[in-house]
């Protein structure tokens, strides 16, 4: 029997991956080699997925906290100090090492920062130049050339405005009916010059003072209640430049530095310095634009505090803002509230000036000067209202040297305060606010018609924000008293080492007196020492209507 056929195995030749490693051992073997160092494995070491994994495996874990690597932050006394001690900006070279006493009134004045007029200038072209310079002040000449008659400011402006649309009336019976038709005029279109106005507000006299006197007279001269000078050269008389307090104090704050004594005023806080008053002139929010206008103009301030029905300060309001009004677009504004106008001051800030961020025009009487007088620089404002502080275990004695306080009381709709009588007072206009077909303002007449870009106006209907509603219990404090410029000043002023200087409450009863209004209602605002043994606090009458009140009890 035969075997199957089969077909031999067949055996593959070996691998050529094998046969070279062979290869290569043994050719790297060699005799002089007798001690070989162990090859490199690379099973030995962690692949590169490894790596991967493991990189992928912490990261699944959380992340460490990011307070474990910040900086310390600044504790609560470092704060405080900073608050306390604002920055100030790098002083003047020019004045390191002088005493500020000598230093003379032209080094800070500018004549390129003068704008001048004419007394036949209209009233129109004069209110255009005053808000588009940006200056404080225009000064009033007769012609070119000549020498400086009069000025013309935001509270001229005030003043015009209130008598064009029939809420404002002097009192000086001689000329009344001169105001009147002037007024009618301005309704009718007619062109009004400056020099038929520069009676209407009563303001203080144009004081002029030489280049070349010190600081320390300029500071006794706003010492006795001049709120700016107008600076003449000593050979020509002409002027050189306007001198106002702010821009002392502006001087004096970003120069702290030069001037040591000065330095050592600014760390103490307003209750020690004994400095600021009670009499303090305010508006409740709900109260109608016009009313706190009117104010402004009666009472004789540049600006009032606008509070809520807790008297918490919740805005303020000056002369400058007046520049919003002078569209006639913006005469319902005068209809409307005051807390809405803040609204309107506040966008307009934001939109063509770029500040978004909340002016605050308040201190305490624990505030240092320093902190007072950098808010003042900032704000450009020319007093604070000093609040009781928000925290009660920082809260110290009431600020000395406070008195009483004017309030606009508030109407029916919104808290009202009971006199003695048991009623309750409220603020009506003179007249009725003219009609939008009387509107003095329309772009054909002559008046005021400013043609600076404005926001839109916001109209006054719709939902309003209410006093009540605000929380200006935690935004500011109680409203309690009121710090200005000239306050400051009088303090240097008796630091420099001048003991004549007029007190400043009777400066503000003065500017009282010399005001354009009548018989005013005011309230007690905050509490004051009753001469009672019992004592006393809240809301008494005051002023001209405590007189009255008091005649009638009789």
């Amino acid at each position: 029997m035969s075997t199957p056929n089969r077909d031999p195995p067949v055996t593959s030749p070996p691998s050529t991956a094998i046969s070279s490693r062979s290869s290569m051992d043994s050719q790297s073997q060699s005799p002089s080699t007798s001690a070989r160092t162990p090859s490199l494995r690379i099973t030995s070491m962690p692949s590169a997925a490894a790596h991967h994994r493991q990189s992928f495996h912490e990261l699944r874990g959380h992340p460490p906290s990011p307070r474990s690597q910040r900086q310390p932050s600044l504790s609560h006394l470092a704060v405080q100090d900073l608050i306390d001690n604002p920055p100030m900006r790098n002083p003047d070279p020019r004045f390191a090492g002088r005493n500020w006493t000598e230093v003379k009134v032209k080094e800070l004045v500018n004549p390129d920062d003068l704008r001048f007029v004419d007394n036949d200038t209209p009233v129109e072209s004069a209110t255009n130049l005053l808000i588009e310079s940006g200056a404080p002040v225009v000064l009033v000449r007769e012609k070119p050339g000549s020498p400086v008659i009069g000025t013309f400011d935001h509270r001229d402006l005030n003043a015009y405005l209130l008598l064009v649309v029939g809420l404002s009336h002097p009192d000086d019976d001689e000329h009344a009916e001169d105001f009147m038709e002037l007024a009618q005029r301005a309704r009718e279109g007619k062109r009004i010059h400056l020099g038929e106005i520069q009676d209407l507000s009563k303001k203080e006299p144009l004081t002029f003072l030489d280049g070349n006197a010190d600081l320390l007279k300029a500071i006794e001269t706003f010492g006795r209640g001049v709120h700016r000078v107008v600076v003449t050269d000593e050979t020509t008389k002409e002027a050189t430049g306007v001198l106002s307090q702010s821009r002392l104090i502006r001087f004096l704050w970003e120069n702290g530095r030069s001037f040591p004594m000065l330095d050592q005023i600014y760390l103490q806080n307003l209750r020690d310095l004994r400095i600021g008053s009670k009499d303090v002139v305010a508006i409740n929010g709900d109260r109608p634009l016009f009313e706190a206008l009117t104010l402004l103009l009666n009472e004789g301030v540049s600006s009032l505090a606008v509070v809520d029905h807790n008297y918490n300060v919740i805005g303020n309001i000056s002369n400058v803002d007046v520049k919003l009004l002078t569209k006639s677009t913006s005469l319902p504004l005068l209809r409307n509230t005051c807390i809405h106008f803040i609204t309107v001051i506040l966008s307009t800030r934001g939109m063509y000036e770029g500040k978004d961020s909340f002016p605050v025009f308040h201190v305490t009487p624990l505030s240092t000067l320093a902190h007072t007088v950098a808010k003042l620089v900032a704000t450009k404002s020319h007093r604070m209202w000093i609040t009781e502080p928000v925290s009660p275990s920082s809260s110290g004695p009431p600020t000395p040297l406070l008195h009483s306080a004017t309030l606009a009381p508030t109407s029916s709709h919104s808290s009202t305060l009971s006199l003695n009588s048991g009623g309750s007072h409220h603020i009506t206009p003179p007249v009725a606010m003219p009609t939008p077909a009387s509107d003095p303002f329309s772009p054909s007449s002559g008046t005021v018609v400013d043609s600076s870009p404005k926001p839109p106006f916001i109209a006054p209907t719709g939902p309003s924000i209410s006093a009540s509603s605000l929380p200006g219990a935690r935004i500011s404090g109680r409203l309690v008293g009121v710090v200005s410029l000239t306050d400051i000043l009088i303090l240097f002023a008796r630091a420099g080492g001048v003991a004549d200087v007029a007190d400043p409450n009777e400066i503000r009863m003065r500017r009282r007196r010399s005001s354009s209004s009548s018989v005013r209602r005011s309230f007690d605002l905050g509490q004051r020492p009753s001469v009672s043994s019992n004592g006393g606090s809240g809301l008494r009458p005051s002023g001209e209507l405590s007189r009255k009140s008091s005649t009638a009890n009789r």
